[in-house]
């Protein structure tokens, strides 16, 4: 890849982040605290997911 071709590309990633920061910042202050059942909600999924990864590696 041409150098030119680089540095827009590290020159727009930049731009990217400034323009999505404040936005970001906000979300995260601004953001319901979880509560119990939002972690059981997450960590069940999750748990099943890993549960089927290691039925399809035992299978192999």
């Amino acid at each position: 890849m041409e150098m030119w071709m680089k540095v827009t590309y590290a020159i727009l990633i930049g731009m990217m982040i400034i323009a999505i920061w404040p936005r970001a910042k906000h979300m995260l202050t601004n953001s319901p605290k979880p509560t119990g059942d939002d972690w059981r909600s997450v960590l069940l999924p999750l748990a099943g997911v890993v549960l089927f990864v290691m039925l399809l590696i035992s299978m192999v």
